[in-house]
């Protein structure tokens, strides 16, 4: 059943609007002012947003502001709602993006019609995000040959001079061979799952069931799991003594474990990764307005702003430099990660300098008095 969301301020023209829409067969939301609508949007992912602009709080210009800059909601088909807001305010709606506006009082055919025109064009993009993701279908076909050669080449090679040299070998060779090829497999095991990874990500910010789901899950003291993640990878990369753990607060975060563990391995890999051993990464996170920032900086090789403009597609960066791959896949899936939980990466970096890695998550409310 197709979902719009009611963000109105005026109680009785909210209840007219919402028992209209129920009698033409729609499923409703609704939002008494604008702060709590972008909050509905993005814990419901509607099929379409009927929007004031005069409320308190928060006006319905910057209700679309919000919703814009969440990927997650900006393709959502948004209609003003408007008695008294000047030809200024209807004209920056529309320049913001806005797909249409109706000024009140309006008939119910008006209403109607509005709603099935945007819907239709809603289905349209739809359909276009379906081609898109073909074409990432395709792209990854064509990439991921190419990124098993290095790993497939080693334990090829060195399967094959076991095989041929083995009457000559003696056990520690053998034992150093078997554990190079072993390397190999675990870089190419972590290659592929980080393109699946990737590929689910994408599926899943084209299925709004699977988007409101993703949010619906809390980590409870996300603190406690960057703190694990962190010295696990520190481990795994024998670099423990150049971990810093600084203040990592009790605090909830709206993702679930997994998600939330793929966003920090990949982050702080980066950092161990694309830093000299000796040269410290720094780990921590804080929590203001609603939201927790989970920090990872290191003293590393830095990017370029390019390159950083980059991240948010499959981009290798200076391959030739590093003895292992992904740092700009790894830094997409996190970025992913962010996006599809309601939050964002900030990336901050200075070639030869380092690396500062922000990633913002939402804090769940609070629960209400039943």
């Amino acid at each position: 059943m197709t979902r719009i969301l009611i963000i109105e301020d005026e109680e009785i023209v909210r209840h007219n609007l919402i028992e209209l829409l129920l009698i033409e067969g729609y499923e409703t939301l609704s939002a008494a002012d604008g702060v709590e609508g972008v909050q509905l949007a993005q814990r419901t992912l509607p099929d379409l947003i009927l929007c004031d602009i005069l409320m308190p709080r928060l006006n319905g210009l910057g209700v679309y502001k919000a919703l814009q800059e969440d990927p997650a909601t900006a393709a959502i088909p948004f209609i003003f709602l408007t008695a008294r807001a000047s030809a200024e305010d209807l004209r920056a709606g529309m320049s913001l993006g806005a797909d249409d506006y109706l000024t009140k009082p309006f008939t119910s055919d008006e209403l109607l019609q509005a709603i099935a025109a945007r819907l239709q064009k809603r289905r349209a993009l739809v359909s276009q995000y379906e081609h898109k993701l073909e074409e990432l279908r395709q792209n990854i076909a064509l990439m991921l040959p190419h990124e098993l050669r290095t790993p497939l080449t080693g334990i090829l090679g060195y399967a094959s001079l076991l095989m041929e040299a083995a009457d000559n070998l003696g056990p520690e060779e053998v034992r150093q061979m078997a554990e190079i090829i072993h390397q190999y497999g675990e870089r190419l095991h972590r290659l592929i799952q980080k393109f699946l990874n990737y590929v689910d990500l994408e599926l899943a910010s084209r299925d709004p069931a699977r988007m409101q789901a993703l949010r619906s899950h809390v980590t409870a003291d996300a603190g406690a799991s960057v703190a694990h993640i962190a010295q696990r990878k520190a481990a795994e990369a024998q670099r423990h003594a150049d971990l810093q753990l600084d203040d990592l607060p009790e605090i909830a975060a709206q993702i679930d474990e997994t998600h939330l563990a793929l966003l920090v391995e990949e982050l702080v890999e980066n950092a161990f990764k694309f830093s000299d051993a000796g040269a410290a990464v720094q780990v921590s996170s804080s929590a203001a307005a609603g939201w927790l920032q989970i920090v990872i900086a290191d003293r590393g090789r830095g990017m370029t702003a390019e390159q950083i403009a980059q991240v948010g597609g499959y981009v290798q960066f200076e391959r030739w430099r590093y003895e292992q791959r992904g740092q700009g896949l790894g830094l997409a899936l996190a970025k992913r990660v962010a996006e599809l939980h309601g939050g964002k990466l900030r990336i901050q970096s200075e070639p030869e300098q380092g690396t500062r890695v922000t990633a913002t998550l939402p804090i769940p409310p609070p629960p209400t008095d039943s």
